[in-house]
């Protein structure tokens, strides 16, 4: 979802989840170090850079003056979280000695971000302030991630997601349907499943494939070689993802425009009444969100 704020550089495009609409968004760095995915246009443009921190001097400047009915944070951009410990230091102590009144700071990671920092690195930006981060797997499985080139596998997401979970991050993975096409739909919707499930997140945000015009995944589209889903396999395609995902105590969400049935469902505890809604929107029971309101 894009977001554009007068009072803050922002240099975009510029995205941010859904949840943090309201968050004092600091963009500290520009694009993303990985800029490889198939499906991603959001930064193809953008060359990855650390922003001069005389800029966040002055967004943290704005901020204590016009931003304080805003408790939360987010670092912006692609995976933040990537920045060497001494930029991170910086920030979060003076967010935290500027901005008293913020009750969460958050970012999004990556695997390759995480794999970079020790344990030791990890409890220390807890101890700075940083809480939750939104961490991007999209498919389980390998023979999906290898196409489009995510640069992990599901070992090594499972992996760094159990780092951050273990060094006291909140966390909040990303997944999409039909990232796998047609072929793959069900075999990506398990394997998703069990990484989610081995991780065991306190939040999953599930998004649906939207064929962004000029990027590989696109143009492999209108060669033929890659077929997406139709809206009634993206659901099915949902409810084995579903299905498969056992979380302790955890959310799992598709409120996100791209999805053509909004969830919101608390697993365990929702599983079954989310499947039978899901079963109902298959057979024309529940109305689904119309293609001219879909959005990434």
């Amino acid at each position: 979802m894009f977001y554009f704020d007068e009072g803050l550089d922002h240099q975009g495009p510029c995205i941010r989840p859904p949840s943090e609409a309201y968050s004092i968004l600091l963009q500290a760095t520009l694009g993303c170090s990985h800029n490889k995915c198939t499906f991603c246009e959001t930064f193809k443009n953008k060359r990855f850079a650390i922003k001069d921190r005389s800029i966040w001097e002055k967004d943290l400047q704005f901020a204590e003056k016009y931003c304080k009915r805003q408790n939360r944070v987010f670092v912006m951009d692609g995976d933040a979280l990537i920045m060497p410990m001494k930029h991170w230091e910086w920030l979060l102590t003076n967010i935290a000695e500027r901005l008293p009144w913020v009750e969460r700071v958050a970012t999004y990671g990556n695997a390759k971000g995480v794999a970079l920092k020790s344990d030791e690195d990890l409890r220390r930006l807890r101890e700075l302030g940083l809480s939750m981060i939104y961490y991007g797997v999209e498919s389980g499985h390998p023979d999906v991630l290898r196409d489009v080139r995510k640069g992990s596998t599901p070992e090594k997401l499972v992996e760094q997601g159990r780092r951050l979970k273990e060094t006291g991050f909140v966390l909040s993975i990303t997944v999409m349907a039909g990232i796998a096409g047609v072929e793959g739909s069900l075999e990506h919707a398990r394997k998703t499943g069990e990484v989610l499930s081995l991780i065991d997140p306190e939040y999953v945000g599930a998004l649906t494939l939207l064929l962004a015009p000029g990027t590989p995944l696109e143009e492999k589209a209108r060669r033929g070689e890659f077929i997406l889903p139709d809206q009634l396999a993206l659901l099915r395609e949902m409810g084995v993802m579903i299905e498969n995902t056992a979380l302790t105590d955890g959310w799992f969400m598709a409120n996100h425009p791209s999805n053509y049935l909004p969830i919101k469902a608390h697993l365990p505890f929702d599983k079954e009444t989310t499947l039978t809604r899901i079963h109902a929107a298959l057979s024309g029971g529940v109305g689904l969100r119309p293609e001219w309101a879909r959005a990434f």
